[in-house]
């Protein structure tokens, strides 16, 4: 075998690594942020709503069905939302000591 051959062999051996980890998930190179659905629980606070959102999990031994739910604090820049608004808050950097995520949409507004 001549050296020429043995460079062919050992370049068609290594794997192709013109894309790093991680490229390939998402185009603009941003992972997608976790989102919520919750109702706005209070907004007594200056751009920040109180944020209750509700889910339901299998219990661990019995199999039904509990409903858990967890309160987040979410940035309101303009104080736009009020209390029983639906809304959809996003992860985002700490803004605050509490808060790390912000309001994206308002999704329904009880008449």
């Amino acid at each position: 075998m001549s050296t020429n051959e043995a460079e062919q062999l050992d370049a068609s051996a290594t794997p192709d690594t013109s894309e790093t980890p991680g490229d390939h998930a998402h185009s603009s190179g941003r992972k997608q942020r976790k989102t919520r659905v919750g109702a706005v629980a209070s907004d007594k606070s200056d751009k920040t709503v109180t944020v209750m959102v509700h889910r339901r999990v299998a219990h661990p031994f019995y199999s039904k069905q509990v409903t858990r739910s967890k309160k987040y604090h979410a940035h309101d820049e303009k104080n736009e939302y009020r209390v029983g608004d639906l809304v959809r808050i996003a992860e985002t950097r700490p803004l605050s000591k509490t808060k790390r995520w912000r309001v994206v949409e308002l999704i329904e507004r009880p008449d």
